[in-house]
Protein backbone atom coordinates (compact mmCIF):
# COMPACT_ATOMS: atom_id res chain seq x y z
CA UNK A 1 0.00 0.00 0.00
CA UNK A 2 1.39 3.52 -0.59
CA UNK A 3 1.24 5.97 2.08
CA UNK A 4 0.96 9.84 1.89
CA UNK A 5 1.31 12.83 3.90
CA UNK A 6 -0.79 15.36 2.82
CA UNK A 7 -0.92 18.64 3.94
CA UNK A 8 -4.05 20.73 3.09
CA UNK A 9 -3.43 24.50 2.60
CA UNK A 10 -6.54 25.75 1.43
CA UNK A 11 -10.21 25.01 1.24
CA UNK A 12 -11.55 26.30 -1.99
CA UNK A 13 -15.32 24.41 -2.08
CA UNK A 14 -17.06 21.47 -1.58
CA UNK A 15 -20.33 19.84 -3.09
CA UNK A 16 -22.20 16.34 -2.83
CA UNK A 17 -23.84 14.32 -6.26
CA UNK A 18 -24.42 10.66 -6.13
CA UNK A 19 -24.04 10.08 -2.67
CA UNK A 20 -20.45 11.67 -2.87
CA UNK A 21 -18.98 14.73 -0.97
CA UNK A 22 -16.08 16.33 -3.46
CA UNK A 23 -13.64 19.29 -1.75
CA UNK A 24 -11.60 21.23 -3.75
CA UNK A 25 -8.51 21.99 -1.66
CA UNK A 26 -4.94 23.18 -2.39
CA UNK A 27 -2.86 20.32 -0.82
CA UNK A 28 1.05 19.35 -1.02
CA UNK A 29 1.12 15.53 -1.41
CA UNK A 30 4.50 13.40 -0.43
CA UNK A 31 4.89 9.91 0.02
CA UNK A 32 5.38 8.87 3.12
CA UNK A 33 8.02 6.44 4.71
CA UNK A 34 6.16 4.00 6.76
CA UNK A 35 7.94 3.64 10.56
CA UNK A 36 8.78 -0.30 11.59
CA UNK A 37 6.87 -0.11 14.65
CA UNK A 38 3.96 1.14 12.79
CA UNK A 39 1.56 -0.01 10.19
CA UNK A 40 1.51 2.01 7.19
CA UNK A 41 -1.04 4.96 6.85
CA UNK A 42 -1.39 8.09 5.07
CA UNK A 43 -1.52 10.79 7.49
CA UNK A 44 -3.32 14.47 6.47
CA UNK A 45 -2.63 17.40 8.50
CA UNK A 46 -4.45 21.22 8.30
CA UNK A 47 -4.24 23.92 10.42
CA UNK A 48 -7.17 24.70 12.83
CA UNK A 49 -8.46 27.35 10.79
CA UNK A 50 -8.96 24.93 7.69
CA UNK A 51 -10.50 22.15 9.92
CA UNK A 52 -13.05 24.91 11.12
CA UNK A 53 -13.53 25.46 7.53
CA UNK A 54 -14.24 22.05 6.80
CA UNK A 55 -15.94 21.88 9.56
CA UNK A 56 -18.27 24.25 8.66
CA UNK A 57 -18.75 22.92 4.85
CA UNK A 58 -18.99 19.47 6.12
CA UNK A 59 -22.09 20.59 8.65
CA UNK A 60 -23.74 22.88 5.15
CA UNK A 61 -23.15 19.44 3.01
CA UNK A 62 -24.84 17.06 5.40
CA UNK A 63 -27.98 19.57 6.11
CA UNK A 64 -28.31 19.33 2.16
CA UNK A 65 -28.33 15.47 1.75
CA UNK A 66 -30.60 15.29 5.00
CA UNK A 67 -33.26 18.12 3.10
CA UNK A 68 -33.23 16.00 -0.02
CA UNK A 69 -34.12 12.42 2.54
CA UNK A 70 -38.02 11.64 2.35
CA UNK A 71 -39.85 12.47 5.79
CA UNK A 72 -40.10 8.69 6.55
CA UNK A 73 -35.96 8.43 6.28
CA UNK A 74 -35.18 11.12 8.75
Amino acid sequence: MKTYRIEVQRIKGMSNANGMLHAQIDAAVLPATAKEDSAPTSWLSLSEESARTLQLLLKAQFAQIDGRKARSQR
